[in-house]
């Protein structure tokens, strides 16, 4: 008796679902990705074997390389208040479309007395590396303490919250710029502070 031959079946495989969960999966990660900002003062952070992740919110930066000191703080209504108590202090007037250009610059390292010229400049201008000087952190004019101390003001003013400080060095920084910005916080009593690092090579 023949043997009965059993009808071979399609062996393809619909992928329709599959390409759809792959490009929602996709979309959600694009548009809750944060863009890597460009910096001005690019500098190369020491490493270490801690992993703890900034925060997003209620936070300034202090960026410090090439004997220069940056600054910059995460929210954009901060930046804004904290650059018009800058302007009455220093008796410098700024529009209301400069203090909102400002408010998108995540962070600068010129003296407030050339403030207006970056303002005017477009992003790429602005992080040519080399052009901004740096923030005067010296006895005679320390401007780096009324920044830091200004943005911490604003950030208690409109969200409540004590505003944390992070340093990110050069790992080849000489000392004596670190100490003078460290010196800056304690003076405000500004004793706990984070530092930016880049994970060891061993441990990634």
């Amino acid at each position: 008796m023949p043997k009965v031959k059993v009808p071979r079946k399609s062996t393809i495989i619909d992928m329709t679902a599959m390409c759809d969960v792959a490009a929602l999966l996709l979309t959600f990660f694009i548009l809750t990705a944060t863009a890597r900002q460009p910096e001005p003062l690019p500098v190369d952070t020491p490493a270490s074997t801690v992993t703890m992740p900034q925060p997003d919110t209620d936070i300034g930066t202090i960026t410090i390389g090439q004997g220069k000191v940056f600054f910059g703080v995460k929210d954009q209504p901060v930046r804004a208040r904290m650059l018009e108590k800058m302007a009455a202090i220093y008796k410098i007037p700024f529009t209301p479309e400069e203090i909102k250009r400002f408010s998108l610059i995540d962070n600068f390292g010129v003296p407030i007395g050339n403030l207006k010229q970056l303002i005017a400049m477009s992003g790429a201008q602005r992080n040519k590396e080399g052009l901004q000087p740096g923030i005067p952190t010296d006895s005679t004019d320390n401007q780096l303490k009324e920044w830091i101390y200004q943005a911490r003001y604003a950030t208690k003013e409109l969200n409540n919250k004590d505003m944390r400080i992070s340093i990110k060095g050069d790992a080849q920084e000489d000392y004596p710029v670190i100490k003078r910005v460290i010196d800056i916080l304690q003076d405000q009593e500004v004793n706990k502070f984070s530092l930016i690092t880049s994970l060891r090579a061993e441990d990634k």
